[in-house]
């Protein structure tokens, strides 16, 4: 049944003479593929519009693991150059957002290890107080418990966190990861309504 999903899904989009899945984007001007914060940057250091990129990446976690290339459409003819400036665009921005991924997963891996080691340190406190000092007395008992109980409670609760960020957020950073890298790698393809001398095609 999943594989009859999975073709029905690829069966939606265009296909290369090679097998390989079209994602086909369409606009009138260069100018719409961007985000309009920063009109005076270069088309290789804009960012791209935020549902275009959102739009790529859905694609390319709809289409799971097959080829795929970026078919850009736009109403005029471009220049070699404004071709080569695009694509660079795309992969400069995927890599920087798979980069900011990376560097995500970092902090998130020295976190969860800090607070690991420390809710270990803390456990073994708990339990090496006791043995240690002897909270009996009028008014050491009470007190002595809270204690020991509260290094008990927030050592649990630092080991629990440490893994609840592990096992919960590693696995789709890690799938963004790739993701943005395929889409960085991908084959971009630029041409004009009209086709023809105005197909230009860009392997990265």
């Amino acid at each position: 049944m999943r594989v009859r999903v999975k073709k029905r899904i690829l069966d939606r989009y265009e296909r290369t003479a090679e097998g390989g899945v079209v994602i086909d984007v369409a606009a009138r001007r260069v100018e719409d593929l961007y985000e309009d914060f920063d009109k005076t940057a270069p088309y290789h250091r804009k960012d791209l519009d935020p549902d275009l990129a959102d739009y790529l990446g859905d694609c390319v976690r709809e289409i799971g693991r097959a080829d795929f290339l970026i078919r850009f459409t736009l109403e005029r003819q471009l220049s070699d150059d404004l071709v080569r400036r695009i694509r660079g665009s795309v992969n400069s921005f995927f890599l920087y957002r798979r980069e900011l991924e990376q560097a995500s997963v970092r902090k998130m891996l020295r976190v969860s290890v800090g607070m690991l080691v420390a809710g270990v340190m803390l456990l073994g406190l708990s339990l090496w107080l006791p043995g240690r000092f002897y909270f009996t007395g009028e008014g050491v008992a009470f007190p002595g418990r809270i204690l020991v109980e509260g290094l008990t409670i927030v050592a649990w609760v630092a080991i629990w966190e440490s893994l609840v960020r592990f096992l919960l957020t590693w696995p789709p950073q890690i799938r963004r990861i790739r993701l943005y890298g395929r889409i960085a790698a991908a084959s971009v393809l630029v041409k004009n309504h009209e086709g023809g001398d105005g197909e230009k095609k860009v392997l990265y």
